[in-house]
């Protein structure tokens, strides 16, 4: 077990560096046992999931997160993504349609520019 929260998370980097999609799930998923609302560990976990073929996982992960955090363009963007794999098309464009308007807001804001690549 690693003795510090940024060990672990980096520990999960590592292992998707590395191709090991279930072991990192595993990391990420220890990060928000401890920091529930950390959200690149969300997304690490998530992206983890994905790799690992855990979709519907994934999907209800990405579903919680934005519930959290209803203008991550990136998780918006990650839903869409999501429901394409699994045939879901209606949905993935909506999904699509929300993340580029979550993305225009955020640069009318001032924003950085909304990262929808994953």
């Amino acid at each position: 077990m690693h003795s510090n929260i940024t060990e672990v998370f980096d520990a999960g980097l590592e292992c998707m560096a590395e191709g090991n999609a279930s072991r990192a799930a595993e990391m990420f998923e220890q990060v928000l046992a401890l920091r529930p609302s950390d959200v690149e560990a969300a997304h690490g976990l998530i992206r983890a999931l994905v790799d690992a073929g855990r979709v519907d996982e994934a999907l209800a992960r990405t579903q919680q997160l934005i519930e959290q955090e209803p203008d991550d363009v990136l998780a918006v963007t990650r839903l869409s993504m999501i429901y394409q794999q699994k045939g879901m098309i209606a949905e993935a464009e909506a999904a699509a349609a929300r993340a580029k308007i979550l993305g225009w807001k955020m640069e009318l804001r001032g924003g950085p520019a909304a990262k929808t690549d994953l």
